[in-house]
């Protein structure tokens, strides 16, 4: 029996202020909302527990429409402090990883470093290229999957993912270096292409949608968690996308997050 290794999330936690209104408001536009909410979020704790630094915890300030869309505004605190030599600091742990996983809510050149790090010691590294900015060449190359949604998709296209479709987006971002490449196109599903030729879109799960925050991670969490279970990478995308759809039924980030059973029973109804 193969050894059993761990996936290392190296990422951010904040703490989501959530203000629920009827839509979101436009630019220099006010309005009045019907609800605030705390919850206990950032990219990297919504996809595993996760250790402490000195300073304030860093802030994510989100407004969720009544349709369960969001916007998101991120405050780092001390997930700025998530430097390369910290990395360094534990850099075995990295290496012994089965999976690593990592978001943009740390500071890029950390992401850089930690994408060598993978690279040297054979460890597939999972993306979640958001909030969305440049990324240095070198960085996509150490990349096995790269996993935005259609927005940071958009960004690192230059154009609209809706210009021409999914399966193109998806070759175009392989170009630029990632090994796999999924994007989270949200109620349409998702799709997967890799520079081995295997792709295929992955149909969605139609659930009721309360708050979208947190759905993204949850893919990525489902994604790496079943790719260690054994799955095949179809059958891991698919098991993500349920993950995903069942943190959408509720509030909150980490409060959304779906347990093995709920997935299960989601792609059983199927």
């Amino acid at each position: 029996m193969p050894e059993k290794k761990n996936i290392v999330v190296v990422g951010s936690i904040n703490m989501d202020l959530v203000a629920n209104a009827a839509h979101i408001p436009a630019a220099g536009e006010t309005i009045l909302g019907n609800d605030f909410l705390t919850h206990p979020g950032g990219k990297g704790a919504n996809q595993a527990v996760v250790g402490t630094v000195p300073g304030t915890s860093g802030v994510a300030l989100i407004t969720v429409a009544a349709s369960g869309e969001n916007s998101i505004v991120v405050v780092p605190g001390a997930n700025s402090q998530v430097t390369p030599a910290y990395l360094d600091q534990h850099a075995e742990l990295i290496r012994n990883a089965g999976l690593v996983l990592a978001q943009l809510e740390i500071p890029i050149e950390t992401v850089v470093r930690l994408g060598e790090l993978c690279a040297a010691a054979s460890v597939p590294l999972i993306l979640d290229p958001a909030p969305a900015q440049k990324l240095p060449k070198d960085l996509y190359k150490n990349v096995a999957w790269l996993t935005p949604n259609e927005t940071e998709a958009g960004f690192y296209l230059g154009h609209a993912l809706s210009d021409k479709g999914p399966e193109a987006a998806a070759h175009e971002l392989l170009e630029k270096g990632a090994q796999g490449v999924i994007l989270k196109l949200g109620a349409n599903g998702s799709y997967f292409a890799m520079k081995s030729g295997n792709e295929a879109g992955i149909q969605p799960f139609h659930v009721e949608a309360v708050d979208s925050t947190g759905a993204g991670d949850a893919f990525n969490g489902a994604f790496a968690a079943a790719l260690m279970m054994g799955k095949s990478r179809l059958e891991s995308a698919m098991f993500a996308s349920a993950a995903s759809a069942v943190s959408v039924t509720r509030a909150g980030a980490q409060a959304s997050m779906a347990t093995l059973e709920e997935v299960e029973q989601l792609m059983d109804g199927r």
